[in-house]
């Protein structure tokens, strides 16, 4: 499939209508003069995903995953990056040679987007949240030279998975209630996984406690946090960058080349964010 002039790509999870998927690699497809190249949204839950990838063609290239597949995937692929397995999901299956391989690009889009606030080498995190996005940031920080992370979760017994996945990473996992996130601070880094306005409560602790902040969440923004800290003169990253940057590393693998325009994708996702604002 590298190189080739058309090829079917799709973003599947449940719920899946409001994805910003399409826009990001359609325009990647635009700008680098791939006109035969599709990529659709398709919903679809856990149950469904393997009957859709039995009955692809061979003109598929690709898929992105979302919740709830990321997990499940790993069971219905030929190979799979160490990444994947050892982050314990794939949000990436490539089509190839009528194989599928399994592939995790969270972790890539999450270590890019700190780095280019200059969130190179947080020595702390405080990381709310113990579900897939949450492995995926554990994995990134490690990856970036955090060496220890305060795990933050409703239920802990939950969150054994999680934290398991920063150990091995190398990282030092202490796992404690949200109820607790005010004494965990400071932090060099306060990484939200929570959804919608979940960490509302945190904002004032957080934004006083002088911390940068990653949240993923990237519609609608910014969150009462990320606007809490920005008023503080925090630095804040927003879920956007990671969509971003873990849809560059999809669409080169897909397509297999490595010249994505990272601008022409940046300002289509924007576009469209403010379109539906």
């Amino acid at each position: 499939m590298s190189g080739a002039t058309t090829g079917r790509a799709a973003v599947l999870g449940s719920p899946i209508a409001h994805s910003l998927s399409p826009v990001l690699h359609r325009a990647a497809y635009a700008a680098m003069g791939l006109d035969g190249w599709s990529y659709e949204a398709v919903e679809c839950g856990e149950d469904g995903l393997g009957a859709f990838l039995d009955g692809l063609g061979p003109d598929w290239a690709g898929l992105s995953l979302t919740m709830p597949l990321k997990r499940v995937a790993l069971g219905l692929v030929d190979t799979v990056s160490d990444l994947a397995v050892r982050v314990g999901g794939a949000n990436t299956i490539v089509l190839r040679g009528g194989r599928r391989h399994g592939e995790n690009t969270d972790v890539y889009g999450i270590e890019t987007a700190l780095a280019e606030a200059g969130l190179k080498a947080p020595a702390s995190a405080l990381v709310l949240g113990g579900g897939a996005t949450a492995a995926s940031a554990l994995a990134a920080l490690a990856g970036l030279g955090t060496r220890e992370a305060v795990l933050a979760v409703r239920t802990p017994e939950r969150a054994a998975g999680t934290a398991g996945v920063g150990e091995r990473f190398g990282l030092a996992v202490r796992v404690v209630t949200l109820d607790r996130v005010p004494a965990q601070l400071p932090a060099d880094l306060v990484v939200s996984t929570l959804p919608g306005r979940a960490a509302d409560t945190f904002a004032e602790p957080v934004a006083e406690s002088g911390a940068a902040l990653f949240d993923v969440v990237y519609a609608p923004w910014p969150t009462v946090l990320a606007a809490t800290v920005q008023r503080a003169g925090g630095t804040v990253v927003g879920g956007f960058e990671m969509l971003l940057h873990q849809a560059v590393r999809q669409v080169a693998l897909m397509t297999g080349r490595e010249d994505v325009p990272v601008e022409a994708m940046r300002a289509a996702g924007e576009a469209e964010l403010a379109r539906r604002g």
